[in-house]
């Protein structure tokens, strides 16, 4: 039995619930689908609000928990077939990408992934040409347009 191609979901936590839409979606069309950790526990509490998580920003010696999360979410971008960077509008954004979405995808190019990014970016991205630098397939908001070669 062949084993599925994976696709590790990579985004802004304020997009985790879309992640669990997106998922639905791969996983339909046949992918495995690696998410963030904390989309994971969002969706087993129902509670999507970034503010929830997001505790070091009240105690900085949990910053060891975002530590954490970012390796874990490197392995699986690491062990995955491929990137998708979903991006949707955030802070009046089109197309937003934060960067821990870039170093993620940034990882993604370093093992020769391809790198799927679902909208286009928006102009005022502050490091639009590194995004571009890394020859993402833009998918212009259509996910069945991922194709991993199999």
């Amino acid at each position: 039995m062949k084993k599925k191609k994976s696709i590790t979901i990579c985004c802004s936590a304020a997009f985790f619930k879309q992640a669990l839409e997106v998922e639905k979606e791969l996983k339909k069309m046949g992918y495995a689908v690696k998410l963030p950790y904390t989309a994971m526990k969002m969706k087993k509490s129902g509670d999507y609000r970034v503010e929830t998580y997001k505790t070091w920003f009240a105690d900085p010696k949990k910053y060891t928990r975002k530590t954490w999360l970012i390796k874990n979410h490197l392995n699986k971008v690491k062990s995955g077939d491929a990137v998708l960077i979903l991006n949707y509008e955030k802070k009046g954004v089109p197309g937003y990408i934060g960067g821990n979405t870039l170093i993620e995808a940034a990882i993604g190019f370093d093992r020769k992934k391809p790198i799927f990014i679902l909208n286009p970016i928006s102009e005022r991205l502050g490091f639009m040409e590194e995004v571009f630098g890394l020859q993402p397939i833009f998918l212009n908001g259509n996910i069945s347009k991922v194709s991993i070669k199999r």
